[in-house]
């Protein structure tokens, strides 16, 4: 059973939201506020957050940001009312998954609740991957490198995921897009290029000039791992 941690400062909202994916079959806990949803996900043992923007004491940005910063992977789905695109970029570039605009159907909720978890089954079905020194074991969900472990975002891990599951493919932006963040996730395509960025950093030997995520011309990248 999927466990799910709500955090919403708006009582009936919560209670409703905690109630729909009770039904669904997921065990369900809440969080009032930015503090204890912090230390409720640092105690670890869930497998997705929904997180409000609006909240007491720490936003939502500011949780997602804290808890990316301690190694914390759990998927996050932001809960905004807020649909400016530089806002949804925001979180997205800070570690969240997806994100819900309010008002959101009930239907919306589930389908993308649904959505994020089954990228974490595609990517347990991967088992582990290596390439020159870096290996992913995507069951843990860790990613070592010349026997260290590498810091990733559960965005970056998926990320890597996608480019794993299509090695030697030439994929456009768009195409990256719709693989690690999903069809319904409409940003820019300048969020691929910042996370490659990243993503290079943590399993290029050299960044600078990359050996394993290479730029294809007009097109977008390629891994060759």
């Amino acid at each position: 059973m999927n466990r799910v941690l709500v955090v919403e400062d708006e009582p009936a909202l919560a209670f409703s939201l905690k109630l729909d994916l009770e039904t669904e079959g997921y065990h369900v806990e809440t969080a009032a506020d930015g503090e204890s949803a912090v230390r409720r996900a640092r105690e670890g043992g869930f497998d997705l957050i929904l997180l409000d923007v609006m909240l007491p004491r720490k936003d939502g940005f500011e949780v997602a940001r804290e808890l990316r910063r301690a190694g914390v992977t759990t998927y996050i789905i932001m809960l905004t009312a807020k649909a400016q695109e530089a806002e949804k970029v925001m979180g997205l570039e800070i570690g969240a998954d997806d994100y819900i605009t309010k008002p959101f159907s009930p239907r919306e909720l589930r389908a993308r609740v649904k959505a994020v978890l089954r990228r974490s089954d595609r990517q347990d079905n991967l088992g582990v991957y290596r390439f020159g020194d870096v290996e992913v074991d995507f069951a843990r969900h860790e990613v070592r490198r010349g026997g260290s472990p590498v810091d990733l975002t559960s965005l970056e891990f998926r990320l890597l995921g996608a480019f794993c599951r299509n090695r030697g493919r030439a994929l456009t932006r768009e195409q990256v897009l719709d693989l690690a963040w999903g069809q319904a996730v409409a940003v820019s395509e300048r969020v691929v290029d910042n996370h490659v960025v990243r993503l290079r950093k943590a399993i290029e030997p050299d960044p600078a000039n990359p050996q394993y995520l290479v730029s294809v011309r007009g097109v977008g990248y390629r891994f060759d791992g």
